[in-house]
């Protein structure tokens, strides 16, 4: 992993809660938007540190998730999360599970919907697992959320906010909309990565306060 800027761009943090920070190591501003507000919900300020990454090869998000945290904290040496998510879907096997972003850059929401033609099993899965390391010690902890859903037959985009990755072709259980088609507040109320950052906070709350 490679971080462009060993100063953290930092955006949108709340400094009243400069006590209780964390950096949030991604790319991706819809992921981070996702996290900060589910953390400022949590009494968390949050941080963006943009960082370029290159992914270890394994089938395990966790492991992913913490080599990547541990090579942020080797550099820069501040409380650090790095998330990995995976889509895994049934039919196909589990595929194309950690290498989802790998997929969505080479054939996209409509590449996979061309592989699951005719196909009646459209069960899938989103999985988000959430690697923290408080950039001291190199202890890191992960944090899993996944949320069971079905594969749509046709992209379906919402006008409320900017969809990205599988977000339009997924269709979590027990919704009529697409993950793309809600609002930020109603996809944080239920989706993987949103659980699996709620799970952090709890530690890193608990963590916070029992330093003297």
């Amino acid at each position: 992993m490679q971080i462009e800027n060993k100063t953290p761009k930092v955006h949108e943090t709340d400094s009243s809660l400069a006590g209780k920070m964390v950096f949030f190591a991604t790319n991706n501003i819809h992921k981070f938007n996702e996290a900060r507000k589910v953390l400022a919900e949590c009494g968390i300020a949050v941080g963006m540190l943009r960082a370029k990454a290159v992914e270890i090869q394994s089938d395990n998000l966790n492991e992913i998730a913490t080599e990547s945290v541990l090579e942020v904290c080797r550099r820069c040496h501040i409380p650090v999360i790095v998330e990995d998510a995976g889509l895994f879907v049934e039919s196909l096997n589990g595929f194309p599970g950690p290498y989802a972003a790998y997929v969505y850059k080479t054939l996209g929401n409509k590449g996979l919907l061309k592989l699951m033609e005719n196909v009646v099993n459209r069960k899938a899965r989103f999985c988000s697992a959430i690697a923290f390391c408080n950039g001291k010690d190199g202890e890191v902890v992960c944090f899993q959320g996944d949320v069971s859903g079905t594969i749509t037959f046709e992209e379906r985009h919402g006008r409320l906010r900017p969809s990205f990755g599988f977000d339009p072709i997924f269709q979590p259980q027990d919704n009529v909309k697409t993950f793309a088609e809600m609002s930020l507040e109603e996809k944080n109320s239920i989706s993987h990565r949103a659980l699996a950052i709620r799970r952090f906070a709890e530690y890193y709350k608990k963590l916070q306060s029992s330093k003297p």
